[in-house]
């Protein structure tokens, strides 16, 4: 009787310590803070998304080729689902042409305007 009683405390502390083990990664993801491009800007996007062409504050910039869009979970998306009139972080080639975009969160829109990137 005794033994069996341990056996089921044993299998119930390691089910309980295998879910823990795969929920920590899933928690850890939500709480990860991205880190932008220093020499970034930020912007609005506009209407009209025409490829490669997309438009930020009015300024119709080119996308560079391998160009990546984040959104605000930092999965990339492609190009034709870019949202119209979100905040967004991008950073610029040496070209001109745009790199990354990253569709901003409501914290890091404070974080930009702490520091100074209006």
């Amino acid at each position: 009787m005794c033994y069996r009683s341990q056996m089921r405390k044993l299998l119930l502390l390691l089910v309980l310590s295998c879910s823990i083990g795969f929920l920590a990664p899933v928690h850890a993801q939500f709480i990860q803070q991205r880190f932008l491009p220093a020499n970034g800007e930020r912007g609005t996007t506009g209407d009209t998304q025409a490829y490669p062409l997309v438009q930020i504050n009015k300024k119709l910039l080119r996308l560079a080729p391998g160009a990546r869009i984040y959104d605000q979970g930092n999965r990339t998306i492609v190009h034709g689902h870019l949202p119209t009139g979100v905040e967004v972080f991008y950073a610029k080639e040496q070209s001109g042409s745009v790199q990354r975009i990253y569709i901003l969160t409501e914290q890091e829109i404070v974080r930009l305007k702490q520091a100074g990137k209006r």
